[in-house]
């Protein structure tokens, strides 16, 4: 039989989605089905093995995935004639107060934001699949309460809401335009993931 590692990287290739422990388990034979541990262990070996190549091994909501890092999107995006989706501010601004308001109402979020919803936005979220309904406040009509989903969590390569970044504390309006106006922006460099601790 392959070594262990070698059959994960062939399953995570040949699935173009993320596989979670539990389904990875249930593709080896019962004779052959490796232990939870060794498995983790081996996705960990895996990942530390793509360090510093054009491949990288996360875990996000939905399980494990192979993917090309961040660092090399300059050239991948490349291979694609279409333009990528561009977003406007309102339907950001929508799914920033759904992600870190939710459960949150339509109406909840036209009051943080001061204008009305477009029903235009909420639908081209949910067809995205990153927001869906999951109740209804109890008040009157209703209405829907939305909340992100695991698509929301993978698009965004996060393995839970946790990892959403804090939001930033309010400052000073002329600090803000000096940062803006500065000729390079810093951002902390994400240094890849290779542990993937049992929950």
């Amino acid at each position: 039989m392959p070594e262990l590692k070698i059959i994960l990287e062939a399953l995570l290739l040949a699935a173009g989605e993320p596989l979670t422990l539990e389904r990875l388990l249930e593709l080896f034979p019962d004779e052959q089905r490796p232990e939870r541990t060794v498995l983790r262990a081996a996705l960990t070996e895996l990942a530390a093995d793509y360090g510093g190549r054009g491949l990288e091994l996360v875990e996000v909501a939905s399980g494990f995935r192979l993917q090309v890092p961040a660092a090399f999107a300059p050239w991948v995006s490349r291979l694609w004639e279409e333009r990528a989706s561009r977003y406007s501010r309102a339907l950001l601004e929508t799914l920033a107060l759904i992600a870190y308001r939710q459960p949150i109402t339509r109406g909840e979020i036209e009051e943080v934001r001061g204008v009305s919803v477009s029903s235009g936005i909420m639908k081209t979220l949910q067809e995205r699949g990153w927001i869906k309904v999951i109740g209804h406040r109890e008040a009157p009509g209703r209405p829907a309460l939305y909340a992100t989903t695991r698509e929301f969590l993978d698009y965004f390569n996060l393995g839970s809401l946790g990892e959403l970044p804090p939001l930033a504390a309010p400052r000073d309006l002329d600090a803000m335009g000096a940062a803006l106006a500065a000729p390079t922006a810093q951002f902390p460099a994400s240094s890849p993931q290779t542990e993937f601790p049992d929950v």
